[in-house]
């Protein structure tokens, strides 16, 4: 047994390990030899784990030189090679800078950043278009792969299968009406894709994976950047659609869907997107995502995505 102190991991990691059965629970196991053995590799000091995230363990680092950096290592996720290459392909514009990846353990060696957005509890309506502007700038990497039909397509069907899957293993904690409505718009975003749209998504661009810089640098002109992307083809509506999931709290204090209407028109006239594809994917995605939080025991995080999806049905 290892003799390293235990790391401090967060509950929504936690369930998430949990829900991996053995593979996770050898992830938390092998956790304090892992990272004795990236603390030799890299020759940094790892301090006090960050809160925030669900899929790592992520703490502050000291590096040899006195310097800050972070450490993250994710939990068995066969898309973190992707995560990895995104976040050195991009050098550090629009993306939180890469100073060592071990793609072995899984983990990531990244420039100490600030407060996310979401900390900072900027209003609802700048965090919208400094996250428009962020993806502009982000979507300017280049793909990993070839821009086939198929590669831009594999979302929406992916979606599809996980909400006609989860739905029915859950007991349908959503209604019909809502669960129909987001499989609808899914088959609707398989129809239009087209691979001459496609960018290099982030693929999950909410507040709290945009964090401020430190100190004014190139790449980050906006003052924050993007940091955990899962870096596949897709059109650039998906991104922002998944900015659309967001904002349940500002959604459930009014009219919800006047709210969420005002604010998918915000990101579309920012970015010249179609509004309707925007719309289509965040639906989608608020009820794909709350359902995937039920899945792994994440209840606060997930009923109010499909609580709200069912005040936005058509």
């Amino acid at each position: 047994m290892s003799d390293q102190p235990k790391p401090q991991v967060s509950t929504l990691v936690q369930q998430k390990a949990a829900s991996l059965g053995e593979e996770g629970e050898a992830w938390l196991a092998g956790l304090p030899d892992v990272i004795a053995h990236l603390e030799e590799r890299w020759s940094v000091t790892v301090g006090e784990a960050l809160g925030g995230g669900s899929a790592a363990f992520v703490a502050r680092a000291r590096t040899a030189d006195g310097g800050e950096a972070v450490l993250k290592v994710a939990l068995p996720d066969p898309n973190f090679r992707a995560q990895a290459q995104v976040l050195e392909r991009a050098r550090g514009h629009g993306y939180a800078r890469l100073l060592g990846a071990d793609l072995e353990h899984r983990a990531l060696l990244l420039e100490s950043l600030g407060p996310s957005m979401e900390q900072l509890g900027m209003p609802a309506e700048r965090q919208l278009e400094t996250l428009a502007a962020m993806l502009e700038r982000a979507w300017e990497v280049p793909p990993l792969v070839e821009p086939t039909q198929a590669a831009v397509e594999a979302k929406a069907r992916e979606l599809h299968e996980l909400v006609s899957r989860l739905w029915v293993e859950l007991g349908r904690p959503c209604s019909n009406e809502a669960f129909s409505q987001a499989l609808r718009f899914a088959e609707r975003r398989v129809a239009a894709a087209e691979p001459g749209r496609a960018v290099l998504v982030h693929g999950d661009p909410h507040p709290a994976n945009a964090l401020q810089v430190k100190t004014p640098r190139a790449g980050a002109e906006l003052g924050f950047v993007f940091v955990d992307p899962d870096g596949f083809l897709a059109d650039p509506a998906y991104d922002l659609g998944v900015v659309l999931r967001e904002w349940c709290s500002e959604l459930l204090a009014g009219d919800a869907s006047t709210v969420a209407r005002r604010y998918c028109h915000l990101l579309a006239s920012h970015t010249g997107v179609d509004e309707q594809a925007i719309w289509e994917w965040g639906f989608l995605e608020r009820v794909s995502s709350g359902l995937y939080a039920l899945a792994f025991g994440a209840e606060e995080l997930g009923r109010p995505f499909l609580v709200t999806a069912e005040r936005l049905l058509d």
